[in-house]
């Protein structure tokens, strides 16, 4: 099991979870159509999907895939960045509806400074049946140490040590 808190140091090759589930609404695809402008009919017509190849509306399978990344627990702490998604594979239609969840399990651990390592990830999004869904790659920049903080410090001002002389001006339009 990934254990969300460890360090990169502390990872192993093979470490396996299981998410949540979360269930696609027709709200979600609705927003995710407006929000990236996919208007494509598979997913907003409810009449040219009856007539298509699965026979209703399904969910955009980038709407899939962004739900995946919501639904795994990544601790801000350690997952400093999300750095690619590759081999994305579309097996099955997420129908309005279903229930999807992640597994997942960790292929590869490269370490790159002394700060934090690339952990990378299988991805399997499954439907509450267990039916793959969808399968993808999955790269996170991992934090090797997390510094002690105090909870009601605040986090310094990255432009705090910027002297106002040597600093770039700012572009207007």
């Amino acid at each position: 099991m990934t254990d969300w808190q460890a360090s990169f140091d502390d990872l192993q090759t093979g470490d396996a979870f299981t998410s949540r589930g979360r269930t696609i609404t027709e709200s979600d695809v609705v927003q995710f159509a407006a929000l990236t402008g996919d208007m494509h009919p598979l997913h907003t017509d409810a009449v040219f999907a009856a007539a298509g190849p699965f026979g209703e509306r399904i969910a955009h399978g980038m709407l899939t895939v962004s739900y995946a990344i919501g639904l795994v627990p990544l601790d801000p702490r350690r997952v400093l960045a999300l750095r690619r998604i590759t081999d994305v594979v579309f097996k099955r239609p997420v129908h309005l509806g279903d229930t999807i969840h992640v597994e997942g399990k960790i292929t590869r651990l490269s370490p790159m400074t002394e700060q934090a390592g690339l952990v990378t990830f299988a991805w399997k999004i499954c439907d509450s049946g267990g039916r793959l869904m969808t399968r993808a790659t999955v790269e996170v920049l991992w934090a090797t140490d997390v510094p002690a903080s105090d909870p009601g410090e605040q986090a310094p001002d990255p432009g705090a040590d910027v002297d106002p002389e040597s600093a770039p001006a700012a572009v207007t339009a």
